[in-house]
């Protein structure tokens, strides 16, 4: 009974390591900065394309939220969206940054106005953050081409809510958007904003399955109803998943096609 007990409990212990087993490729690294606006550190990710080390090239960069979900299955939520397998095997020539979300900060810090039940609506001071403090870090540190039509901001469900108000906001720095999932349910003012924009000048990539939230398509047909009358629509995708379910599955399987298409 006793070499059974152990057996288990050894063999749960090894399945247990085999979980938390990094997953990350030699293309990703990561490092710590200061947040200010924040008033905390956050850890950064950087994917790096094959060739960086072997060039002298400046590269277009992708900012994404989330970062503990991008790379690495052992500080992922519910499962990675293999960003850098991914760009590997597509040969890509971009740098991709990944923003550690702030915990349980993560609802305030990726909603731009407040929910009566969730609260929220600090997402200013993230995307100052991301724009002034994180963005000259980066483009002082790694060789970036630093212009709105070679950077992009990406993320899904408040990432999603998150990357199309930064467009908004700061029309002069992002030039691409992946919007997965996009959360417009949190706050109608959203909305609002979208429709008080002069012109939306940027590529914008919407995606969400049809098997998500009672009201995620509703939401954002009516988002694109809007767009539309903002910008040309050759500017503007959109995809709508069969059975797509609002989770790190869905959004992994469709990062290639929405990258492709932002970077063509």
């Amino acid at each position: 009974m006793k070499l059974n007990f152990l057996f288990v409990l050894l063999y749960l212990t090894s399945m247990n390591i085999k979980a938390q087993e990094h997953t990350y490729s030699p293309n990703v690294s990561w490092f710590t900065i200061h947040s200010p606006q924040l008033k905390t550190d956050r850890k950064i990710w950087v994917y790096l394309p094959e060739d960086y080390k072997e060039t002298n090239h400046k590269y277009p960069v992708m900012y994404m939220h989330d970062g503990q979900n991008l790379f690495d299955k052992a500080t992922s939520f519910s499962g990675e969206w293999r960003i850098d397998e991914q760009l590997d095997s597509l040969h890509a020539k971009t740098i991709v940054i990944g923003i550690e979300h702030g915990g349980d900060k993560r609802i305030e810090e990726l909603t731009p106005h407040p929910n009566e039940k969730y609260g929220g609506g600090n997402a200013d001071a993230y995307l100052d953050f991301l724009v002034n403090t994180l963005k000259p870090y980066v483009d002082a540190h790694y060789r970036t081409k630093t212009d709105k039509e070679h950077t992009a901001i990406f993320g899904s469900s408040l990432g999603g809510l998150v990357s199309f108000y930064g467009v908004l906001k700061y029309p002069k720095t992002f030039g691409k958007a992946g919007i997965f999932s996009p959360s417009f349910w949190f706050n109608d003012d959203i909305f609002d904003l979208a429709i008080k924009a002069e012109h939306i000048n940027a590529k914008l990539y919407f995606m969400a399955g049809d098997h998500e939230s009672e009201n995620m398509q509703n939401d954002l047909e009516r988002m694109l109803d809007i767009v539309l009358t903002k910008t040309n629509k050759k500017n503007i995708h959109k995809k709508i998943v069969h059975n797509g379910r609002h989770n790190e599955t869905l959004w992994a399987k469709e990062f290639a096609e929405a990258y492709i298409w932002l970077f063509d």
